[in-house]
């Protein structure tokens, strides 16, 4: 096996590559730390010194979060919002995907352009538009008007995605199946899709974290309790207990630990699908 060997202007090159790469993961990480350590700080330890390591860990400001204000019927919410956002979505998409991928028709391309195009368009362009159309949908307040909205604004990378991600499979596969007998559901279903489930995890986590994290709209189409959402519970939580920096980052960890959590678990195929297009099953 052969050793090459670098010179001394590579390995200067792959030391500062390595210490810029430990910095922007220092710079990434380090809100995240200091908002979790603080939630186990108290108040005069926040004040006197930010940067300290709790004296001692405490979850009392978990505790304090969870009665000031209705944390737990809040993130119930956005599980029932963002779940069944992301799977509307994606089950609408990934037949829009197939079609644009692999299906021929006229002003496929423009189509496609315009659909895409609506990712450039600012979420307030839209706050009007989409508020008359909901109210006179009566669905004002409703938990189904932000499953309709965060369906369509997930609409154009998903769209992208999915796109990408059928349009890597092998025609062949698709031809086979259609001489076997199979028709159009069947093949989208039983072959298109399981090549595809790469494409399809990446759409379904970009859409549950854009969905999870809204705020614009939670914040315009609701106006109780039963139906507002956790990031529309931490702007009131911290307009009314602003004094109370334990209990807010408190807030901010349960908020922010499950998007986490969920990118960290399918970080891989998110990556490889927006890198190469799909990962093939």
């Amino acid at each position: 096996m052969t050793h090459f060997k670098l010179s001394p202007k590579q390995k200067a090159a792959r030391v500062f590559s390595y210490l810029f790469m430990a910095l922007c993961v220092l710079v990434a990480l380090f809100p995240i730390v200091w908002v979790v350590l603080s939630s186990f700080k108290t108040n005069r330890e926040i004040l006197s010194n930010g940067l300290q390591l709790p004296s001692t860990f405490s979850f009392s400001g978990y505790k304090q979060a969870l009665e000031m204000a209705p944390i737990l019927k809040f993130f119930v919410n956005s599980l029932i919002v963002s779940f069944a956002s992301t799977a509307l979505n994606v089950f609408i998409l990934a037949m829009a995907g197939y079609v644009f991928a692999k299906k021929k028709f006229r002003f496929k391309n423009l189509i496609f352009g315009i659909l895409s195009l609506s990712m450039v368009i600012p979420s307030t362009a839209l706050m009007s538009p989409v508020y008359t159309v909901i109210t006179k949908l009566h669905l004002y307040d409703t938990k189904m008007a932000l499953i309709l909205v965060y369906t369509a604004l997930n609409m154009p990378i998903s769209l992208m995605i999915l796109r990408s991600a059928f349009a890597a499979i092998p025609t062949e596969l698709e031809e086979a199946a259609y001489i076997d007998g199979a028709g159009f559901f069947r093949t989208f279903w039983q072959v298109m899709m399981p090549c595809a489930k790469g494409g399809l995890a990446s759409a379904a986590v970009l859409a549950f974290l854009g969905s999870w994290n809204e705020f614009t709209f939670a914040l315009l189409l609701t106006s109780s309790t039963s139906t507002r959402t956790l990031p529309l519970s931490l702007s009131y939580f911290t307009s009314q207990f602003s004094f109370n920096y334990t209990a807010m980052f408190a807030a901010i960890t349960i908020a922010v630990l499950p998007s986490i959590i969920v990118f960290s678990i399918f970080q891989e195929q998110v990556c490889s699908s927006l890198t190469a297009g799909s990962v093939k099953g």
